[in-house]
């Protein structure tokens, strides 16, 4: 999920005060804007990741790590040295988290219960974006965007096992735990599916006309079901056995991030370039109901879940205004999380 100028410059964007509660509306699925947790500071952001256990929100910021107590709204750590971060994979049983440093195409390995770096580890391709890890093998995986391939590594070891040529751009990655890690390529809208243990590609799945240039995707690994969130203004559901595409339903412009969350059988679309975000009602595993979309604030494209509280988490910031060459300045201090719920 590299960063998308061309949204994130479009949202000038009007900020709340450090914490705010907003009030209670009908939504889809009830969600709504319950608070506004100022963060402040400069650069830009990518992916986020909830710890449930520990209650903490790991959001990439530029060169560093935020880690926020969902709980208190309190930023608790700052985990430095992650030069053009993009994401945050954890292997709890390890009490490990892995960083992609795409900047200095570099893995940061920290400890989950200090937070402090440990280890880095060199990739073997360029761009290293979307992190994953898969408990299956105890592997974790960098998709590296400017090589279009991934990288292999032994999350206990850290030693790298290998690399795997993807055949387009990669973008985000999901792993059901069972031996299957499947990627979204966002330059073939395609889904590559990885077995993860012999870092072979074993299927390809074509999105069709409807879907073109995949960016997010969640996963039902109960289920087998994959939401994939496509540029071409629907999310995608697909039969992650076989690739059969079972319904695709609208959602905004500018996608980024989709979730899935097993508590409630919902799945979110989170649409930077209209301030949206699209809930989707998993009926049964081939019946599913577009709730609406919650409106948000323009440039909130990546996301979380909280798995204990099922509340989202979206990040945006404030732009002046777009100048006639090049693009708008991101407003100095207007980073803030936004926290929707029920």
């Amino acid at each position: 999920m590299r960063t998308r100028l061309a949204v994130l410059v479009a949202a000038w964007l009007t900020c709340g005060m450090a914490l705010w509660a907003a009030p209670k509306s009908s939504h889809p699925a009830g969600y709504h804007i319950i608070r506004k947790i100022h963060l402040g500071g400069a650069g830009w952001w990518d992916y986020m990741k909830v710890d449930g256990p520990r209650r903490h929100l790991f959001i990439a910021r530029a060169t560093r790590v935020l880690v926020l107590n969902v709980d208190t709204g309190k930023l608790v750590a700052t985990i430095p040295h992650t030069l053009g971060v993009h994401g945050i994979a954890l292997a709890p049983e390890l009490n490990r988290g892995f960083i992609s440093d795409g900047g200095a195409n570099q893995v940061t390995v920290f400890n989950l219960r200090t937070l402090k770096t440990i280890a880095t580890v060199k990739v073997t391709g360029q761009g290293p974006d979307c992190i994953l890890y898969d408990p299956y093998t105890q592997r974790v995986f960098t998709f590296n965007g400017h090589s279009h391939t991934a990288t292999a590594i032994d999350a206990r070891t850290l030693h790298v096992l290998g690399t795997i040529q993807l055949g387009g751009d990669p973008e985000f990655a999901t792993s059901d735990g069972k031996g299957h890690v499947y990627n979204n390529l966002e330059s073939t809208s395609q889904v590559n599916v990885i077995n993860p243990r012999t870092l072979k590609i074993v299927k390809k799945y074509p999105l069709g006309p409807r879907c073109q240039h995949p960016s997010g995707q969640a996963l039902d690994a109960a289920h087998e079901r994959l939401f994939i969130g496509c540029h071409s203004g629907v999310m995608a559901i697909m039969n992650a056995s076989n690739g059969h595409m079972i319904q695709t339903v609208p959602i905004g412009p500018g996608v980024d991030a989709n979730r899935y969350d097993p508590g409630t059988h919902l799945a979110f679309s989170s649409n930077g370039g209209n301030g949206t975000l699209t809930v989707v009602r998993e009926v049964t595993p081939n019946h599913f109901v577009l709730l609406g979309s919650v409106k948000t604030e323009k440039g909130a494209r990546t996301m979380a879940i909280d798995p204990k509280t099922h509340h989202v988490f979206l990040v945006t910031a404030k732009f002046g205004p777009r100048p006639k060459h090049g693009y708008p300045r991101m407003i100095p201090g207007s980073f803030v999380v936004l926290e929707l719920g029920r």
